[in-house]
């Protein structure tokens, strides 16, 4: 049972930080224009810096052995994406 556990939190990670590997590079896009939805756009930009200052604070700290951390790295690009279609003429 404890080995099964193991082995589906192994995954998960490595599912998650696969997920966030291919987005580190640019982190979450600013995709919002700021003319027309200044406060989306302000959103966007904040989820864009905790997205990086995570991916610092990984990178300074080593391995992130429960998976918590590209979790949350995961999330805040899906949350850069609801951002951006809840706003009218966002860039996809």
């Amino acid at each position: 049972m404890k080995l099964t556990s193991i082995a589906a939190l192994t995954a998960t990670a490595i599912f998650a930080s696969t997920l966030v590997g291919a987005a580190s590079a640019d982190g979450p896009r600013l995709n919002v224009d700021p003319a027309a939805h200044p406060q989306a756009a302000a959103a966007q930009d904040l989820v864009r810096k905790a997205f990086f200052k995570l991916s610092e604070g990984g990178q300074a700290n080593g391995a992130d052995p429960t998976g918590h951390l590209a979790k949350a790295m995961t999330m805040l690009i899906q949350v850069n994406e609801e951002i951006a279609a809840a706003t009218p003429g966002s860039r996809q």
